[in-house]
């Protein structure tokens, strides 16, 4: 065994063999996978093997599709027999609902390239005749979908990782893991110490123990999973072909074929167990371990699976397999850094390993190798959760994830299992004047409010509030409105070199003047967008820096480890200490006066602008800015005031007609004025001059991160244009298909319907031929072709003179 390596990958299922595997096709042949007993040992070795392509994440659904696209070939490539089935799947369409998240993943499939066609009862049948089609109104077949052996997937990946150079060390347990000076790390095992520049946590379901060994976590639960395995069926016996891959929402499982019996696995909502009940975690002694059977726990949904499949309860059952699984809290892998701690990644968390296993490999073997993956990896980012996401919030995430397995979520439709976690201090008050909350990085955020206690109907099609949501932008546009943004991430930086440093980091200058306000973007090594941040200018050696709520970790990373030794810098997270409250109107000025002795004027206030003013009695930080295209000011308190200016403020407001607004009314305002967002727009997978952004550059500068790649970066067919839709009563949302003469150029990033103008508006990624204003296209929307325009400038107020005034 090496005793260094550049990079030491911890586990040896299919999500450590990949990530070997794909990085040894990067290059990075340094590389020694460490297995505590056999490859496979876990959760790999006992999974029931599924690859589907239909998931309800654009994203993942790349994972997917690139597994299903590697695993057909594997054998080829290495030589190692993986027993691939390719006999696609039917995921059955019980509710409108459900034919409704259908179709909108039928939509991103034409953008990814996967095989997806929705299909009527008689094609169910003739794909599979021996299914009851009861209460089924449609299915999407998925001709691409498949299953394999796991073990054989796994040991294939693993041979080739080999092949290339690869080291992988079997029967040799990780004891421990420490800091050495520098970056550099020491993996102890029980066959010596290799010191490691980078390493990898790929320990499945003992993610957490390994994590601990660095005085971290990775937030996962492991599951108790069944699925049965029946005796060979006479049907199958007498028949050459194989039935797809069948998944059901009644049965809540999936069903499908085993060579010539019947395999069921179910994911019950009732009853659920963790493994390793009831607050531990598997032994790192531990390697292939199942649990008791427990049949009548699972019994109400195998019988609605067999009623399904009548031919599978002609049978008994051979075999019952009840493994650990690992979940995250949102369902989705853990792929990327660990908060706080550089070189040290996670690749691990994943539910549907199998299904996911080639594609995590690749996409974060990218990320890792060229700091930049193909794929936005923002929502598998570890860092995507903090300290709020404890054991018990990740448990009740974690079992509301594995309940739902099967139940296709509508859009803005939200569960409170584990919530609340982080709240502001208005976080009550707010509910009681009707406030609908949602949850970002664990901050309870307003979302609308309901003002006649309407619940919301969700729908892919304009609902019952969007009337409500048209009143609160229209109380934003004539009046004045207050919004509650407290989860902004936050952060103060100072010191002799912190202009030098923010002006090495990010692509557009620093403020030069005191209270000066600017939007900056940090880019990776590459010329990829890294993050969005806006930055006053509070001193010579003071700046305060806004970033999205949901990156607070990421950026906090991105800022402390881009100081260099030496340089006077300080970083601090200042998240907690201040809460946000946004006033944005014609009115806000009026509002703002009454309390306080600030000059609120433009000359004494101008916009983009910062000042220190008092509120109602409490030191303010006020930045001139807006969001949603209106006069508004954002008002940084100390956590403590946010009650006492709310109400000085709602108080001073009421005969200026001023309301509570939410995010559903921002992102309409957003729209119409074209603000691009962080992880929609403004992604790793692009460059500034991709996404439409050159002015925020400023390459006069001697240098910054990414400049040079930016300025070399060869032309890609990617743009990032902003279009007016001819929608009906269905907006773009995000990761709809774009086409021109039938074929597809593009997908949308975003949208909404614009209130003030009537307008429905999308932003898309699109062949540049097509970027121009005037250019014409099609949006595929929920199945409907919607026609749209290129625009050349924002469709409401494009000079910014309601913001100036």
């Amino acid at each position: 065994m090496k005793t260094h390596a550049k990079v030491v990958i911890v586990g040896g299922g299919i999500m450590g063999a990949s990530l070997a595997y794909h990085l040894g096709l990067e290059g990075w042949t340094d590389t020694v996978l460490l297995e505590k007993h056999e490859l496979t040992s876990g959760s790999t070795w006992h999974a029931a093997g599924q690859c589907p392509s239909i998931t309800g994440s654009y994203n993942l659904a790349k994972i997917h599709a690139y597994s299903n696209q590697l695993y057909p070939r594997l054998e080829s490539l290495t030589g190692q027999y993986v027993s691939w089935h390719g006999s696609g799947g039917l995921r059955l369409a019980n509710t409108r609902d459900e034919l409704d998240w259908l179709k909108r993943i039928h939509g991103y499939s034409k953008a990814i390239g996967f095989r997806m066609e929705i299909v009527g009862l008689d094609e169910i049948k003739r794909l599979n005749p021996f299914l009851r089609t009861d209460g089924v109104i449609a299915a999407a077949w998925t001709s691409d979908d498949g299953h394999g052996d796991p073990a054989g997937l796994c040991n294939a990946l693993a041979k080739g990782a080999r092949d290339l150079g690869v080291e992988v060390v079997r029967h040799n347990r990780v004891t421990g893991i420490s800091r050495r000076a520098g970056d550099e790390w020491e993996v102890h095992t029980e066959k010596g110490t290799i010191v490691a520049e980078i390493v990898v946590n790929a320990a499945g379901c003992y993610a957490r123990q390994v994590a601990a060994m660095v005085g971290g976590d990775a937030p996962i639960t492991n599951m108790q999973h069944h699925y049965i395995v029946t005796h060979p069926i006479k049907e199958f016996l007498e028949r050459d072909g194989e039935i797809p891959v069948m998944r059901d929402s009644v049965a809540s499982g999936y069903f499908r074929q085993e060579q010539k019996s019947g395999l069921i696995g179910v994911y019950e909502h009732t009853g659920l167990r963790e493994a390793w009940t009831p607050e531990g975690h598997p032994a790192w002694e531990a390697s292939n371990e199942l649990f008791p059977d427990d049949l009548d726990r699972i019994a109400p949904w195998l019988e609605r699976a067999i009623e399904r499949m009548p031919i599978f309860g002609e049978v008994g059952i051979r075999r019952v397999i009840n493994g650990a699984i690992p979940h995250t809290p949102d369902g989705a892998p853990l792929l990327g850094p660990v908060a706080g701690l550089r070189n040290f990644w996670d690749c691990c968390g994943t539910s549907f390993g199998i299904a996911q296993g080639g594609g995590c490999g690749k996409y974060l073997a990218q990320w890792m190798v060229h700091h930049d993956a193909e794929i936005n990896m923002t929502e598998f980012d570890p860092r995507r959760f903090g300290g709020f996401a404890d054991e018990s919030y990740v448990r009740d995430k974690v079992f509301l994830d594995y309940r739902t397995t099967f139940t296709t979520r509508r859009p803005g439709e939200e569960e409170m299992d584990g919530r609340p976690r982080k709240v502001s201090p208005l976080y009550a008050k707010l509910a009681d004047r009707g406030c609908v909350y949602t949850e970002t990085f664990g901050w309870e955020r307003p979302k609308w409010f309901s003002l006649d206690g309407r619940e919301e109907a969700y729908s892919y099609a304009r609902n019952n509030v969007f009337d409500v949501v048209a009143g609160e932008v229209d109380a934003v546009h004539r009046r004045a409105g207050l919004l509650d943004l407290s989860g902004f991430a936050k952060y103060e930086i100072t010191g002799p070199d912190a202009a030098a440093f923010l002006n090495r980091v990010c692509a557009n200058r620093m403020p030069r003047k005191t209270g000066g306000i600017g939007l900056v973007h940090p880019l990776s090594p590459g010329g990829r967008i890294a993050a969005e941040m806006t930055v006053s200018r509070l001193g010579d050696e003071s700046f305060y820096a806004l970033s999205a709520a949901a990156a607070q970790l990421r950026d906090l990373d991105l800022l402390t480890q881009s100081v260099l030794p030496g340089e006077r810098v300080r970083v601090v997270d200042v998240t907690m200490d201040r809460g946000v409250l946004v006033l944005s109107g014609p009115r806000a000025r009026d509002v703002l006066a009454r309390v306080t002795d600030a000059d609120l004027s433009n000359e004494g206030f101008r916009w983009l602008s910062a000042r220190e003013i008092p509120v109602a009695g409490q030191p303010v930080r006020a930045l001139r800015v807006s969001y949603v295209g209106e006069l508004g000011w954002e008002l940084h308190a100390p956590m403590e005031s946010m009650n006492r200016i709310y109400d000085a403020l709602w108080d001073a407001g009421q005969d200026c007609g001023i309301a509570n607004y939410g995010l559903y009314a921002v992102n309409s305002m957003r729209m119409e004025k074209a603000y691009k967002a962080w992880s929609a727009e403004l992604t790793n997978e692009l460059t500034m001059l991709e996404a439409d952004m050159a002015r925020f550059i400023d390459f006069d500068k001697d240098d910054f991160v990414g400049k040079a790649a930016t300025l070399a970066a060869p032309p890609r067919p990617l743009r990032i244009v902003y279009a007016e839709v001819e929608a009906r009563d269905t907006d773009a949302r995000g990761a709809e298909p774009v086409l021109s003469g039938g074929r597809c150029i593009g997908l949308t990033t975003s949208g909404a319907y614009g209130h003030r103008t009537g307008k429905s508006l999308a932003f898309a990624c699109v062949d540049p031929a097509h970027a121009a204003p005037g250019s014409r296209f099609e949006i595929l929307i929920q199945g409907e072709r919607c026609a749209a325009t290129v625009l050349a400038r924002p469709v409401f107020d494009p000079d910014n003179a309601r913001m100036r005034v």
